[in-house]
């Protein structure tokens, strides 16, 4: 990251020089042929006329002499091309590069010796250091300053140059020394410079704030030696708790300064101790249960320096309306003592519970140590529940009575969570069917629409829907949160004559599916491809992770529990998924001829919905593996595709987040809301504000803009910037004390926790082998007046560069014109003397 080029107009103005020269002469010798050649043409000329001109006044002879001479002479000089050279004397300023890593280990409190830092954490200090002032002026007497942040990339977030008594004067500053403001365009926040020349308007604490999954300590180091002039760089300063886990390795970028002459001085920020602590590193628990049935939570326990210690495990429950300050409220659920592991050792507890009354819960895990320090002696974590007492209303729509639709027409039947209503588009008048409601035909009401949680259809022919009745279905499914789950199948999909997939009228039922057909070719032809042996699915990485796809209660059994599923017959060919949707599981091995393995599972949000897609009608095979998977992958995937509606904290509306669980500190969380009026019409709004409470309870409000497609439906996004439990409010306008409500919870990555050490061992090395210096903590930076202070380190590497900037073309340009037509003059006068006086 070059800093240098955007700060040329920071540099002292350049002082140019010029001097006279002989364009064709480099050397005293090349003086010699063209005086040689200049004598003997005088002597010839003198000759000449002193032959010619002996009848003739002796003035005329020696006049037409010299201005023969004098043309000759002329040549002369355009021979050898006169020219002024100049050269420019700049002075680069002497630079200093700070850089401050904002990796989520910089995100931690420590304790040094007892010594608390006052709460605040890694990267707060390093903030406190830069925003104090005293250092940065310090530095800016002598040198420039460039401050970056670092942590999986460089960013540069300023560029302060050196104060110049003299330019702050030709500048009409009043005090000699003032700062000039920064650079314009070097800041990251949107490119705009800061006000204040000393950095004071600066926020540092945003611009600092951890965010990063990884420490490219090294590569970081590299990047900033990189395009700079490093006869001019004084040193790097390194913020840094010295956590490298990730790109260049340090040698790499010592080996760079020292061959750059550049000397490293790191700070050492963090703590060496390793304080007794304990983490809950996750509770899983569903996101909703239903009143009557059992649900497991589970926390995970990670402990340090505690092993073998025996610990309490309480499950705690409140009102989530009670929100997070009010612990006060919390109702004991369940407890059980539980043996630390090791360093680093995660131990699970499991606790099933029985709900009893309906409504939105807060769990809070909490594990008491006693005897520990006081920071490890109680820590908790939290997750929300959702405990519904009404039954999930489906709709089962088939094309024909296909074994996968008989087998789960029975289960949901009996089903006590449930309602189904069955809508078998080939069936015959007066059939008998096990549901609650045999339907004639599809909804054509908002009522009828409306009332249903889930729709799941099962090759089904939508040819058969009107175009009222398909509005309908696209809005309950965008407006209203509906689940959708859709099933591919041969007989209407795979008909390659009048299939829905080429008709025009079908365009909506396309849009709600997150994969995109084939409108013509081969592949339609075909059909749904068969195979005479069953292929495993492939699940992707963020299918593995979707938890409503687990066949056991972890994702190490579920992933055992699918690699011991023989697999399907069939897939139906897609071109692929759509923008935005999430490949789950592709049809194992690629056989039919397409390039990737086809899509079998996959999802999308459509407006306030979810739609989930497979390739084919066939997991009752799951019955052949265990009898309960089938019941437990359709059970888990119609409540999650249903919770657009099971989690609407209003009538007016649903508030969803991009995903559930697994965010990370620094990972961008979207937030997405579908809203009605009174009248329940889309809300028509350019915004609408939703307050995000944090982990410390600080608050932020966040806008929601107005998706332009869609109209009741907004979007929008904030940047998780701390580790904990964060609960997302929005008030239903003219909805009285209406509001919908989310949590999520943040982590820290493993990968910044397995050694959240200072290294001192690193750092103290860069500064070593770079001939720097090694600095523990912030105080040693502040300590500017000491006779080891860090600013008396940093040489002054000013320098004056003598850069040529070319030959003046004066002569090109002016002056070759009229000696030529001087010359040209001079020709004349003597060829008009020669012919008045009768000479040949």
């Amino acid at each position: 990251m070059n800093f240098h080029a955007a700060a040329l107009w920071a540099q002292m103005p350049a002082r140019t020089t010029s001097s006279f020269e002989w364009g064709r002469i480099q050397s005293n010798s090349d003086w010699i042929l063209p005086i040689a050649v200049c004598m003997a043409l005088m002597l010839f000329i003198r000759y000449m006329y002193r032959r010619d001109a002996q009848e003739l006044p002796r003035w005329l002879g020696w006049l037409l002499t010299v201005l023969r001479t004098a043309t000759f002479y002329g040549l002369l000089i355009i021979y050898l091309q006169p020219q002024f050279r100049n050269e420019s004397e700049e002075v680069i300023d002497s630079k200093v590069i700070l850089l401050a890593d904002t990796s989520l280990s910089m995100s931690l409190t420590d304790s040094e010796g007892g010594k608390s830092t006052g709460g605040a954490s890694r990267a707060a200090q390093v903030a406190a250091a830069l925003g104090d002032g005293r250092f940065l002026n310090e530095l800016r007497k002598t040198h420039e300053v460039a401050v970056a942040r670092f942590d999986q990339d460089l960013g540069r977030i300023t560029l302060l140059p050196k104060r110049h008594p003299a330019a702050g004067k030709a500048m009409g500053r009043d005090t000699p020394g003032t700062a000039r403001d920064p650079v314009p365009g070097a800041t990251s926040d949107g490119g705009k410079s800061d006000s204040a020349g000393d950095g004071a308007d600066i926020a540092w604490e945003k611009q600092l704030t951890p965010t990063g999954p990884e420490t490219r300590l090294g590569q970081a180091i590299l990047e900033s030696l990189q395009g700079e002039h490093s006869s001019s760089l004084a040193g790097i300063v390194v913020f840094s708790d010295g956590g490298q886990n990730a790109g260049v390795a340090p040698d790499a970028a010592i080996q760079a300064a020292r061959e750059a002459k550049v000397p490293i001085f790191p700070v050492g920020i963090g703590s060496r101790r390793q304080l007794p602590q304990v983490r809950v590193v996750d509770l899983a628990a569903p996101l909703r249960a239903y009143s009557g049935d059992k649900y497991t939570v589970t926390g995970y326990v990670q402990a340090q320096k505690l092993g073998g210690r025996l610990a309490t495990i309480e499950l705690l429950s409140r009102d989530a309306s009670s929100g997070m300050a009010h612990r006060g409220a919390d109702h004991l659920e369940a407890s059980q003592p539980l043996v630390l592991g090791g360093d680093g050792e995660v131990v699970p507890v499991r606790f099933e519970l029985m709900p009893d009354h309906a409504g939105r819960h807060t769990l809070t895990l909490r594990v008491k140590v006693p005897g520990a320090d006081p920071g490890a002696s109680e820590v908790v974590r939290e997750a929300d529940v959702e405990i519904v007492d009404h039954k999930n209303h489906i709709l089962l729509l088939a094309g024909g009575p296909q074994h996968e639709y008989q087998l789960l027409r029975n289960l949901l039947y009996r089903d006590h969570t449930c309602t189904l209503d069955v809508l078998l588009q080939t069936a015959q008048p007066g059939i008998s069917q096990e549901a609650a409601k045999l339907l004639d035909a599809f909804p054509d009401s908002r009522e009828a629409m409306f009332a249903y949680d889930c729709v799941i259809a099962i090759d089904p022919d939508w040819q058969a829907l009107s175009a009222a009745q398909i509005d309908l279905l696209e809005k309950w499914v965008a407006e209203q949160g509906g689940g959708l789950i859709v099933a591919a199948g041969p007989v209407y999909a795979g008909r390659s004559v009048n299939s829905w997939i080429q008709d025009p009228a079908m365009s909506k039922i396309r849009a709600l599916y997150p994969v995109s057909f084939y409108s013509h070719g081969a592949m339609l032809d075909e059909g749904s491809y068969q195979g005479k042996d069953p292929w495993p699915l492939n699940f992707t990485r963020e299918g593995l992770a979707a938890e409503y796809l687990w066949l056991e209660d972890s994702a190490g059994a579920s992933h055992q529990a699918w690699s011991s599923f023989p697999g399907v017959f069939s897939f139906f060919p897609v071109k692929g998924e759509k923008i935005g949707a999430a490949v789950l599981a592709r049809f194992g091995e690629s056989q039919s001829g397409q390039s990737a393995q086809p899509v079998y599972f996959a999802t999308q949000f459509y407006g306030a919905g979810r739609v989930f897609y497979m390739g084919s009608a066939e997991m009752r095979r799951l019955r052949g593996v265990a009898d309960s998977y089938f019941e437990k992958f359709y059970t888990k995937l119609i409540r999650h595709v249903s919770q657009g509606r099971l989690l609407r904290g209003s009538s007016r509306g649903v508030l969803l987040v991009g995903r559930d669980r697994d965010y990370l500190v620094g990972n961008t969380v979207e937030v997405r809301a579908q809203l009605s009026n009174a009248q329940f019409e889309p809300l028509l709004a350019k915004s609408v504000e939703v307050q995000v409470f944090g982990p410390g309870g600080e608050a932020q409000t966040i806008s929601l803009s107005s998706d332009r497609t869609r109209a009741g439906t907004f979007a929008g996004h904030f940047v998780a910037t701390r580790e904990g439990p964060y609960r997302l409010e929005l008030a239903v306008l003219d909805g009285g004390d209406q509001r919908l409500t989310r949590r999520i919870q943040v982590d820290l990555p493993q990968s910044e926790l397995k050694d959240p050490l200072r290294n001192d061992q690193l750092l103290s090395r860069i500064a070593r082998e770079t001939a720097g210096r090694y600095y523990v903590g912030t105080e040693k930076v502040l300590a500017v007046g000491a006779p080891d202070a860090l600013v008396r380190q940093l040489k002054d590497r000013t320098k004056t560069v003598v850069k040529p900037l070319g030959p003046d073309r004066w002569w090109d340009e002016f002056w070759r014109r009229w000696i030529m037509y001087l010359l040209g003059g001079l020709l004349c006068l003597e060829w008009l003397l020669r012919r008045l006086f009768k000479l040949a």
